[in-house]
């Protein structure tokens, strides 16, 4: 009976071993078959782009194909659930970006659960939003316009593409930072909404630099300050909302990144955000992601996962104080 015991013993503390070597050893051979990205939206939108730039620069580096694979609907809820019942096996990648991952649970009953169902690989990228108004506005920069607006509350009309839309909530972040009140006018679209912006029909709008930078080089729009911390590329010559308007810590963006179902062992995960981190180190890849109005910017896995939870907490916040809700 002892020697079985022993044996038995033996077999327990053996087990954790095996089960590391096996793991190491799927993380040496892995990738042996292609991988799929799978992008919660129809080609040409801002995720799309920058999916299918990671996906074409990650297949050179794995030395397997990654597939582009548009699974539109549902606002991106659809394709991202796709990702979030996936076997964990670091096979199928998620083009993840902040509506279905961050905004969407906030507002709307989805499928997943974003952190129990979903794990970050890494952040490719920020899409930095305007304040913008008509050009005859009569604000000459964002400390006039924060003294403009304060000074006549509900007077002035907020443009956004859509209730719960994240142009909508960083619009009220701003509003509530700078101790605005306007009268929200939802649109179903970002370009109806500019349209009526630069007509002047509602006052402002807080929306992407790719939406709105074509009307403020063509002077059709005035822009008072990015949403970032720090300038961007994207809108040479526009200070942070932080300093222009001075909203101390006032920082939002769009993330687009890269994320796996949970459970994906770790050896995978840090081979994939190892490998992104190499893609985005080529300059002809952060010029196309450039080019469609998405900052570059790389976070790791525990950077991105920190920072998807310091954005839920904000957005939580803005949507609670507002009492937005999407009907």
């Amino acid at each position: 009976m002892k020697p079985f015991l022993a044996m038995l013993a033996a077999g327990l503390l053996a087990s954790p071993v095996l089960a590391q070597q096996a793991t190491q050893q799927s993380a040496q051979a892995y990738p042996n078959r292609p991988l799929r990205m799978v992008i919660p939206w129809p080609p040409g939108q801002a995720t799309d782009l920058v999916g299918r730039v990671v996906a074409q620069r990650l297949s050179d580096v794995l030395g397997q194909q990654v597939i582009a694979d548009n699974r539109p609907g549902a606002g991106g809820a659809i394709g991202t659930d796709i990702v979030a019942k996936a076997a964990p096996d670091g096979y199928t990648l998620l083009a993840a970006s902040s509506g279905p991952v961050t905004i969407s649970p906030l507002l709307l009953k989805v499928p997943y659960v974003s952190e129990r169902d979903l794990a970050p690989i890494a952040n490719a990228g920020f899409s930095p939003y305007l304040l913008v108004a008509q050009s005859a506005f009569p604000a000459a920069n964002a400390r006039d316009f924060v003294a403009l607006v304060k000074a006549n509350p509900g007077k002035y009309t907020l443009a956004s593409s859509g209730t719960g839309a994240t142009a909508h909530l960083i619009g009220e972040y701003f509003n509530s930072a700078a101790g605005l009140k306007a009268t929200h006018v939802p649109y179903k679209g970002s370009i109806p909404a500019l349209t009526d912006v630069v007509s002047g029909q509602v006052n402002y709008m807080i929306e992407t630099a790719a939406g709105t930078m074509p009307f403020i080089r063509n002077g059709r729009l005035k822009a008072y300050g990015i949403s970032l911390a720090r300038t961007s590329t994207l809108a040479p010559g526009i200070p942070p909302l932080a300093t222009a308007a001075d909203l101390p810590g006032f920082e939002a963006a769009a993330w687009i990144g890269v994320m796996v179902s949970a459970g994906t062992p770790k050896p995978l995960a840090d081979k994939l955000t190892a490998a992104v981190d190499k893609v985005l180190q080529s300059q002809e890849t952060r010029e196309k992601i450039m080019s469609v109005g998405v900052e570059v910017e790389y976070r790791r896995i525990d950077e991105m996962g920190a920072y998807l939870k310091m954005q839920s907490a904000r957005f939580a916040d803005i949507i609670k104080k507002n009492g937005i809700k999407v009907e």
